[in-house]
């Protein structure tokens, strides 16, 4: 008789724990978990009809861009970038079709048309060898001290850039644009300095230092060559590591050149 108390009373101990601790989870929802929310999908076929204000150069000098009168950024691969210079110019009326995301003042260039001509990207022919990167060495060392006119965006509305009121053009990686979201206002103060190219088309400068005067500037990049800049003073850069050799002396700061 003992031992069937014992039982009786070790098994209903058991049930109110299980009781209670039924008690303390939580219900499940009510319906289906909704799904994760889905980004915008760019819209084909948009077409657009404007006036060309400037070309936007990468810092190896080339066209992979124009900006025109109304403020749509129509971007396009480098590689057509000696078709283009020939075919149009700023002041010329260009008609463009392609993709963009709602909400984002880029237009990603399928085919444009200007003067008569029509220039499409094309997917490469197979087994074209890419072209040979582009040798750091030939980027010359550039600052450019001025204010913001526009920021330069991807097609997916990260700033990538800033354009300057003198129509140089500061590129730098989204992530950098994303950290000094305080620095890149329209109208604020920049100054810039890195390595890019100069030429009849205009400036353009991929930023390794970045501030609103020469004095303030910080490193956001080691610069060609170079490991990217700690993340702070005196942080160290990884057990073991050692910073390769620069290929080119960094850029002395100057006055807007």
């Amino acid at each position: 008789m003992t031992f069937s108390f014992h039982r009786v009373t070790l098994t209903a101990a058991c049930l109110l724990a299980g009781s209670a601790a039924f008690a303390q989870t939580p219900p499940p929802p009510d319906g289906p978990t909704p799904p994760p929310p889905v980004a915008a999908a760019p819209e084909a076929g948009s077409v657009v009809n404007g006036r060309v204000q400037q070309w936007l150069l990468n810092p190896n000098g080339e066209a992979d861009g124009l900006l025109l009168a109304d403020g749509t950024q129509v971007a396009f691969p480098p590689h057509l970038s000696a078709d283009l210079m020939k075919a149009l110019k700023p002041g010329d009326t260009v008609q463009v079709s392609g993709w963009r995301a709602p909400n984002v003042p880029v237009l990603r260039a399928a085919t444009i048309n200007a003067n008569g001509q029509s220039i499409t990207d094309r997917p490469p022919t197979p087994g074209m060898a890419p072209p040979p990167p582009r040798d750091p060495a030939a980027l010359s060392a550039l600052s450019a001290n001025g204010r913001i006119a526009r920021l330069l965006y991807t097609d997916r509305s990260d700033v990538r850039g800033a354009l300057l009121d003198d129509k140089t053009i500061v590129r730098f990686p989204p992530h950098v644009g994303a950290q000094n979201a305080a620095l890149l206002q329209p109208g604020a103060s920049l100054y810039a300095s890195g390595w890019g190219t100069r030429n009849a088309m205009g400036s353009a400068i991929e930023a390794t230092r970045l501030g609103q005067s020469a004095d303030s500037a910080r490193e956001v990049f080691g610069g060609p060559g170079l490991e990217p800049a700690p993340r702070g003073p005196g942080r160290p850069r990884g057990p073991g590591a050692v910073p390769p050799a620069p290929l080119m002396p960094p850029p002395a700061p100057a006055s807007a050149s």
